[in-house]
């Protein structure tokens, strides 16, 4: 796993910020949804923050996709050659 948290962190924003976008919601919106503040929204979005599992369930609930879709392929393909 040749992960760094920075790159991570982008890259899961990135994915939330297109998800977002996707489902026509402003960061309010979701934040609203999510039970989060508007602000820790554009922070996460940015890859300035690194949100609790918690989190992460409630923003891909206010999405209305699996958790797994916010993480970054590479992550996702290096669990499966774990068995995870």
């Amino acid at each position: 796993m040749n992960w760094t948290r920075h790159a991570v962190c982008k890259e899961f924003g990135s994915r939330v910020r297109n998800l977002r976008k996707q489902c026509g919601l402003s960061q309010e919106l979701l934040a609203l949804k999510a039970g989060v503040d508007r602000t820790y929204i554009g922070r996460i979005e940015r890859g300035e923050a690194n949100p609790t599992l918690i989190t992460i369930i409630k923003i891909s609930a206010a999405l209305g996709v699996n958790p797994q879709a916010l993480f970054p392929s590479s992550c996702r393909s290096d669990l499966k050659k774990e068995g995870m």
